[in-house]
C-alpha cells in the first residue's frame, strides 16, 4: 500500500460516514413515527421493511382483523392491506435506496483493493474512477428516494392520524448518508485526475529512450479527460 493523500483520505472518510448511515436507516423503522401525543395510536412507526401497529384495522372493514405489534412489511398476515402498506411512492423509496445501499455494498470491496493497491499500479487510475462513479450513482438513486418519501411519507392519504405522524431521525441520517456520498465519490474523481496527469507528466519528462512502446501509446492517446 503507498501513502494516500489527503484527498483519498478525506474521500475515504466521507465514504466511511456515508455508509454507516445509509446501513442504520436501511434497517431502521424509524423512518416514519407517531409524535407520542395520541393515547392510543393505531400507527406506532415505520421503516423501509418494518412496520409497527398497536390496533390498526383494515379501513375498509371489509376483514375483522386487528394488527399489533411489529412486523416485516412483507409478512403474509399483511396482504390485505399491502394497498395500504406498499403504495407506489413507498415503493419507490424501498428500490431507490435499496440501489443505493448496493452500491455501498459494491464500495466496500473497492474500498479494500484501494487500500491495498499501490499508487504505481497500473490501474490504480481505474480502480479510483470506478470507486467514485459508484459513489455518485448511489448518492442520486439515495436523493431521489428520500425526496419521495420527505414529500409523500407524512402525507394524509397513507398511515392513521397523518397530522400525529412525523419523520423519524432514521430518515433524518438517511439523507445525511446520501449527500455524504457526493463529496466522497467526486473526492475519488479529483483524485483518479490528479494521478492521471501526474503519471503523464512523469512519462513524458523521462528520456525518449527510456520509453516503452507500452508508455508510448499511454502518453499520445491518454490525454482524454475522465
Amino acid at each position: 500500500m503507498g501513502s494516500r493523500s489527503k484527498t483519498g483520505i478525506f474521500a475515504m472518510s466521507f465514504y466511511g460516514l456515508a455508509s454507516l448511515f445509509i446501513l442504520i436507516a436501511f434497517v431502521s423503522p424509524y423512518w416514519l413515527v407517531t409524535d407520542g401525543k395520541l393515547r392510543n395510536p393505531k400507527f406506532l412507526k415505520i421503516g423501509l421493511w418494518q412496520v409497527c401497529f398497536n390496533g390498526f384495522e383494515e379501513v375498509h372493514h371489509w376483514y375483522d382483523v386487528s394488527f399489533k405489534g411489529c412486523w416485516w412489511i412483507f409478512e403474509e398476515e399483511y396482504y390485505i392491506i399491502h394497498d395500504i402498506l406498499l403504495p407506489g411512492f413507498f415503493i419507490a423509496t424501498q428500490f431507490f435506496f435499496t440501489v443505493s445501499m448496493c452500491c455501498i455494498l459494491i464500495s466496500l470491496f473497492l474500498s479494500i483493493s484501494y487500500i491495498r493497491k499501490d499508487n504505481d499500479d497500473e490501474n490504480y487510475v481505474t480502480l479510483l474512477v470506478t470507486f467514485g462513479t459508484i459513489l455518485v450513482i448511489g448518492g442520486f438513486s439515495g436523493i431521489i428516494s428520500v425526496v419521495i418519501f420527505g414529500a409523500r411519507g407524512d402525507g394524509r392519504d397513507w398511515m392513521p392520524n397523518w397530522e400525529h405522524n412525523d419523520l423519524g431521525w432514521a430518515f433524518a441520517i438517511g439523507v445525511i448518508g446520501v449527500i455524504l456520498l457526493f463529496p466522497a465519490g467526486i473526492l475519488f474523481l479529483v483524485e483518479a485526475r490528479v494521478r492521471k496527469y501526474k503519471r503523464l507528466h512523469e512519462m513524458q519528462s523521462r528520456e525518449p529512450s527510456s520509453y516503452t512502446m507500452q508508455e508510448r501509446k499511454m502518453a499520445y492517446s491518454g490525454h482524454t479527460d475522465i
